[in-house]
Order: structure tokens, then sequence, then C-alpha cells
């Protein structure tokens, strides 16, 4: 005959630790959200630097300005 498996109660896992859960989600959004930034920040400055002439220096600084403009305004919300 087929063997079935246990007949008794199954262990279900141990129990779920939900403040854990949500510090680490919390960590994940952030981190999403303030890379999003970087990357979009980044990708503007790369672009005004090599498309209007704007040179190293003044993307550096139009990249530093959209990071702090952008966090400013998501720390806000």
């Amino acid at each position: 005959m087929a063997d079935h498996g246990p007949t008794g109660p199954f262990e279900t896992g141990a129990e779920m630790d939900y403040s854990e859960h949500e510090r680490t989600y919390s960590g994940f959004l952030a981190l999403a959200k303030y890379g999003t930034l970087s990357v979009v920040a980044l990708m503007i400055a790369m672009a005004f630097g090599f498309y209007a002439g704007g040179g190293f220096i003044a993307s550096l600084i139009l990249f530093a300005l959209i990071c702090g403009i952008g966090t400013y305004f998501m720390r806000a919300a």
C-alpha cells in the first residue's frame, strides 16, 4: 500500500516576528526609494555633462543638488 504520510498534527513553523518583518520591509523600501533617486540623479547629471556641455564639476554639483532636494522632499512626504 502507498504511504500517505503522517496523520497527526503538522508543524507550522515558528511564530512570525512581525516587528522584524516590518523593519526589514521599511529598510527595503528606503533602499529602493533612495537608490532610484540616486540613479535618476546620476542619469540627469550625466546627460547634462555630456550633451549640454556642463562639464564634470557642474555635473557633480547638479547630482548633489538633485540628491539633496529629492531627499528633502522624500522625507517631508
